[in-house]
């Protein structure tokens, strides 16, 4: 095959790519804007401004984790322990405060632990070689066990204003916990899909083997995806102590399952080289959408875990017969 030839059958397959992202997004779009008329058409709730804030504020701390959640899964891996980490960030954040630690520095502090965290995993993956699977199980055991330690088991109440505001205040009538996650996706963004660094997330999800034969860095690249992710969990701890006013090392239990749903819904696919950003915000919302709904509803609290189960397995399965079709399995 001639060189023309190899550069023409490479930018199509980039095109039919892009044309199936593209797709994809639609496909997400079409059923976020279902979801939403179904809502407005049945709960008449739905659609008043301090609901529609409600879901934003909800959606918040889920976004900001599951950004973190798809830099791991495009390089098809899995974080657990975010939720234990959300936990355990917001309890030091709060010891840090009572501690008479500054808040922009108690909020750097919980954001920094929470890379500690993420560095911890990214040296078990890439140096022990172990399971992303096993070492984020163990650090969402050993996370929320320190969280239990360090406070006794207690919640820590009583923050300034200053910091409640973080979580809890508004910018105008939009919550400013929002506008952090809007932040946190925007330069996720630019980071995926406008630097070699996301370039190199794609290729080392795509194929590991062929991406360090190509020169990438792929062990770096493991390790930034895992920081990332765990200081993304870290802003999550501080947002939602936040809005609670408190710091509880019982909370954020079962956030990985929201965020992890949020992404795989997003689109991105488990066996990695797949996911946008776009995706996952889509993913969010329509996480946000149901549990909103459901409460509208006055569905039992328990259907919600077992919907947003049953969404997940759906979504695998549909991205696992995907991927045998196109012989990657």
């Amino acid at each position: 095959m001639s060189s023309t030839e190899t550069k023409n059958s490479k930018a199509a397959r980039f095109s039919l790519g892009g044309v199936g992202r593209a797709l994809n997004e639609l496909t997400i779009v079409v059923g976020f804007v279902a979801i939403s008329l179904y809502l407005a058409i049945t709960t008449p709730a739905f659609l008043s401004t301090a609901n529609i804030l409600s879901i934003l504020l909800a959606s918040s701390l889920i976004g900001i984790v599951a950004v973190g959640e798809t830099f791991v899964i495009v390089t098809s891996g899995i974080d657990l322990s975010v939720g234990s980490v959300v936990a355990f960030t917001g309890v030091m954040t709060g010891l840090a405060i009572h501690a008479h630690v500054p808040v922009p520095l108690a909020v750097l502090t919980g954001i920094g632990i929470g890379a500690c965290c993420g560095a911890f995993i990214a040296f078990a993956i890439t140096v022990l070689n172990m399971s992303p699977f096993i070492v984020t199980l163990a650090v969402l055991a050993m996370a929320r066990g320190l969280a239990f330690i360090v406070t006794s088991g207690n919640t820590i109440f009583d923050f300034p204003d200053s910091f409640d505001n973080i979580g809890g205040g508004n910018l105008g009538p939009v919550p400013i916990a929002a506008l952090i996650a809007a932040a946190v996706f925007l330069l996720a963004w630019v980071v995926l899909s406008r630097t070699v660094l996301g370039a190199e997330i794609y290729a080392v999800g795509g194929n590991r083997e062929a991406a360090r034969l190509a020169g990438i860095p792929v062990n770096r690249t493991l390790a930034i995806v895992y920081i990332i992710s765990g200081a993304l969990a870290g802003l999550g701890g501080v947002v939602l102590a936040g809005r609670l006013d408190s710091a509880q090392p019982i909370a954020a239990v079962g956030l990985e399952l929201n965020a992890i749903a949020a992404v795989v819904i997003g689109g991105a696919s488990l066996f990695g080289g797949k996911g946008s950003m776009l995706g996952t915000l889509l993913g969010v919302l329509i996480i946000g959408l149901i549990n909103n709904g459901l409460t509208l509803k006055n569905v039992q609290p328990f259907w919600v875990q077992f919907i947003q189960g049953a969404v997940i397995f759906g979504a695998v399965l549909i991205d696992s017969l995907n991927q045998k079709r196109r012989g990657r399995v």
